[in-house]
């Protein structure tokens, strides 16, 4: 086989393998974005239940826990200068 008729067939396959992947691709983004608006239609038609968002609660700090904090902090600190 001549070389011009390699490079010939070797520029066909390229094409075609590119060809065939943006085809691939193409129909790939066309089915999510299809599925994505699907989605969004049924959360939408869907009743939303209506709840009150529970308020945070504050922890009470407890002093013996503050103490073994700020004595593991100092002994670590005087460990690790």
């Amino acid at each position: 086989m001549p070389f011009d008729e390699l490079m010939s067939k070797g520029i066909e396959l390229m094409f075609l393998g590119m060809g065939t992947v943006f085809v691939f691709l193409a129909v790939l983004v066309f089915f999510v974005t299809k599925m994505s608006e699907l989605a969004q239609k049924i959360e939408k038609s869907q009743p939303q239940p209506q709840t009150q968002t529970p308020r945070p609660t504050v922890a009470a700090t407890n002093s013996d826990h503050i103490a073994a904090i700020s004595a593991a902090v100092h002994q670590y600190r005087s460990k690790h200068k």
